[in-house]
């Protein structure tokens, strides 16, 4: 038998918003587990909390990172600042991982390596999030509104980097729609064109 299938429902589009800086980095997250949801000796696993029973893991866009196999030493400072991330707790939490090495677009005004989380909603408080993250700037909270979306992007461009100051050609801006629960992203230079082949269109 067919199973039926549903049409989802639609958010509405009049709802929440929060626009916040796009960092130009590498896509990282933290992962927090039970350690008894975890293998046994598992090669990928970073820290070990044996008071709280969690377990640890550094994760670049597309894999698991290890100090011995990371991505631009992401996995290296997850191990040295563990106890300080385990105040995150369990879960995924993501972020952008930035600065010397990484980009370009920064150079010399990002001066070490700083990851700043993408959840401004839990993280947005400096005290409640570890000492060693950042959190994405917010140019924006409010209802959807085209026209705060094109002002924060003006914003940027004209007056150049929140998250990097000094930094004359910010990368562009994400929008979290709140009752879609989706991410779009708008950038300063390039933004109509299509990623990869950019002289092909999309398919219909």
């Amino acid at each position: 038998m067919i199973a039926f299938k549903e049409f989802p429902k639609i958010p509405r589009l009049n709802r929440e918003i929060v626009v916040t800086e796009k960092i130009d980095g590498t896509n990282a997250a933290v992962r927090i587990e039970l350690a008894s949801d975890a293998a046994e000796h598992d090669p990928t696993e970073i820290a070990r909390d044996l008071s709280s029973g969690l377990v640890m893991f550094a994760q670049s866009r597309s894999k698991f990172v290890t100090p011995y196999d990371d991505n631009h030493g992401f996995a290296a400072w997850v191990k040295e600042n563990a106890t300080d991330l385990f105040r995150l707790g369990l879960g995924t939490h993501y972020g952008e991982w930035w600065g010397p090495g990484i980009n370009k677009r920064y150079g010399q005004l990002a001066k070490q390596k700083r990851f700043s989380l993408f959840n401004t909603s839990l993280w947005g408080d400096a005290a409640a999030r570890p000492a060693c993250c950042d959190v994405v700037p917010v140019l924006y909270k409010g209802a959807f509104s085209q026209t705060a979306i094109d002002s924060a992007l003006l914003d940027l461009a004209t007056g150049g980097s929140v998250a990097c100051p000094g930094c004359t050609k910010p990368e562009g801006i994400i929008v979290f729609h709140t009752a879609a629960n989706a991410l779009f992203k708008a950038t300063i230079e390039k933004d109509q064109e299509w990623k990869g082949n950019q002289a092909a269109s999309p398919k219909g």
